[in-house]
Parts: C-alpha cells; structure tokens; sequence
C-alpha cells in the first residue's frame, strides 16, 4: 500500500480543504492507499516533524470550510531557507534535508497545493529525485496552463459582493469609491469583479493607466448626474512611467514581496486634480476567506482526484490543469513559465470597453 503525502504551501484561499478531502477519498476509495498530512507546507518536510494521518474520518465536514486544515507557509523554501545558528543567520540550501525526510517519513509520493512559488518548489525537488505532482491553487488566477485556478472564484465573488455593498453608501455620500483587490501582478479579480459589481472605472497591471484619462471619466459622470462612481484597482496597478506600490519587500528567507497602497496613491491623485468626495476601501485578506463557492468546490475535488490519479500512473513531475471543460495535465516547468496575464484583447476586456467602463487609456 502506497503512503502519499499532501501540503497546502503559500497564501490560503477557499478550496483548498476541497482538494484535501478529494485526494482522501480517492486514496481510499479507488487506490486502497494512505494520506499523510504535512503540516505547515515545506516547513513540515524540513522539519521532519510527524505527520497526520487523513482518512474520511478526520476530512469530515471540510469541504465548506475555508483556508487549510493543515496550515500554510509562504516562507518555508527549502533552497533558499532562513536558518539562525549561534545568533547569526543565513540563507542555506537544505532540500536535501527535505529529501531525506521524505524517505524517513516514509512517503512514496507528495502532492503539492499551491500557486507560482509552491510549484516552482516542487519542480526543483523533483528535478533532484522526488515523485511529486502538483495542483495549482491562488485566488489571483495567475498561473499559467490552466484556464481556472480554484479559490479565485470565490475571491471574485466577494470582491463582487464588497462592491454591491458599497453602491448605496457611494451614492448616498456623493462619493468616489476607490476599492483595491488583491491579484498581484495580474488584474484577473479587479476586472471580473468590476465588471460583475458594477464599477465605473477598473485599472488593471497589464494596462498603465493614464491618471488624467481616469479623472476625466469621474467628473464626466459628476457633469452628468451620476453622483458617484466606483472605482476598482488591482493591487499591481500602477500608472504609465510608474512601479507597483510595495509594502514590505521580498528575498531569500522573506518569501514574496507584499503589495499594497494602489488605491491610496490612486485616490490622492484624483483628489489633487478634482474636487471629488474620495474614499479608499482595501478588501485585503477578506477575499481569501469564507466558503468556497460551488464552482471552486467542484474544480478543487476533481482536481484532487485528479492529481491522484496522476500518482497512480506515476506522472510526477506533472501539475493538474483545466482545460476548457477537461481536468488534464501539464509539465509543471510549463506552468511556472511566467505569469497568465489578462490578454488586452480577451472577452473581459473588450467587454468593459464596449459598455463604457473605463480601464485607464
């Protein structure tokens, strides 16, 4: 009997406890084989810590449940590992520490769940000898060869909810609403979730926004009697000549760098050029909360079973994908590539365009 070890790595996001439950199932269901779970991503592994066992008995009622059952970590690289030895630290390479541990702990196989930096982990240990496969997991939509990832579903669908929730109190107030969404480098949740909530304006990465080009909508709107606009932007916005707005930076040891401040500097900016009433609301960590809605709980499962399937034909190496209707697989080298951009000349786009939504040129 096969023992299969799963993590959840990187920032959390609704459907993760989807795929774990998946994965349980199917080990027990079709393949007669063990889950172990590893707690705390690759820190887990570099640890060696214990492992705890899954079965359909310790998964029960996780399917709604938002974030990991088995926690997280966005620190924890094991090729470029913060370590403090006699109060000096250092960044040390210790994937072979991961490696020796997974033998010790006894796992034949390991399924990692987890966005860009999850996937760029596990290509690496696989390149040095480890069955891995991988199941691509971020609310921000941004990982190439897969059409959907989970969790981002259920992030727009919040941001959508935040936006409605914010129409009445906009227009009771005369105001601006600047709203900024999470998303990264990629404007995937800002644009689905302005075009679903209504938004006048929506400024994405992928197109540098011209500052005056976005004032003149809102004070075209306030010409006409609109009385107030909802402005979206992507936390990776930023204006033409200019950089993204950075919070605290990233580096060996430190993880990724965290963004954050788009809709400030943007709300000073219409503020300094207009006599507009503006307010800044930053949704944050609210949109990787809550439950999964029933599109990311169906992709998470059948992710999941897919991803042990792909154990029992020993593809490792591989990361599960949605293509159009189908849950295949892709090298994982494919996936991390480069980042899945919103194209400027996608659906989405052109449909903001066509009923008057400004993007910021």
């Amino acid at each position: 009997m096969a023992t299969v070890g799963v993590l959840t790595g990187g920032g959390d996001c609704p459907g993760l406890n989807a795929v774990i439950r998946a994965i349980v199932k199917a080990a027990e269901q079709r393949y007669g084989w063990s889950v172990k779970g590893i707690v705390d991503s690759f820190e887990g592994l570099i640890r060696g810590s214990e492992l705890r066992d899954m079965s359909s008995r310790t998964i029960r009622g996780i399917l709604p449940l938002g974030g990991t059952v088995l926690h997280s970590s966005n620190k924890g690289n094991p090729f470029t590992y913060q370590v403090t030895k006699n109060g000096k630290t250092t960044i040390e390479d210790v994937s072979d520490q991961v490696l020796a541990n997974v033998e010790k702990l006894g796992l034949d196989a390991l399924i990692a769940i987890g966005g860009d930096g999850t996937n760029r982990i596990a290509h690496r240990l696989y390149k040095k000898g480890l069955a891995v496969v991988g199941v691509p997991k971020t609310i921000d939509n941004d990982l190439c060869a897969t059409d959907v990832t989970f969790g981002f579903n259920s992030a727009v669908t919040t941001a959508m909810e935040c936006l409605d929730k914010l129409h009445p109190t906009a227009a009771s107030h005369h105001r601006v609403m600047v709203v900024e969404v999470m998303g990264r480098y990629t404007g995937w949740i800002a644009l689905e979730s302005g075009l679903a909530g209504g938004a006048d304006v929506i400024l994405i990465p992928e197109i540098p926004y011209d500052i005056d080009t976005v004032t003149h909508k809102l004070m075209e709107r306030a010409k006409l009697g609109a009385g107030f606009s909802i402005v979206v932007v992507a936390e990776g916005a930023r204006p033409t000549g200019g950089d993204v707005e950075v919070v605290a930076e990233g580096g060996p040891g430190k993880g990724l760098e965290r963004l954050g401040g788009a809709g400030q500097r943007l709300a000073e900016c219409i503020i300094e050029r207009t006599d507009l009433n503006v307010r800044v609301t930053v949704l944050g960590h609210i949109q990787r909360g809550g439950s999964p809605s029933a599109y990311d709980r169906n992709l998470a499962t059948r992710f999941g079973a897919k991803a042990m399937g792909l154990v029992n034909k020993g593809r490792f190496g591989e990361m599960v994908c949605l293509s159009g209707q189908e849950v295949t697989s892709v090298p994982i080298a494919e996936a991390i590539a480069d980042y899945k951009w919103v194209p400027l000349d996608s659906g989405p786009v052109l449909t903001a365009e066509a009923i008057g939504i400004n993007l910021g040129r």
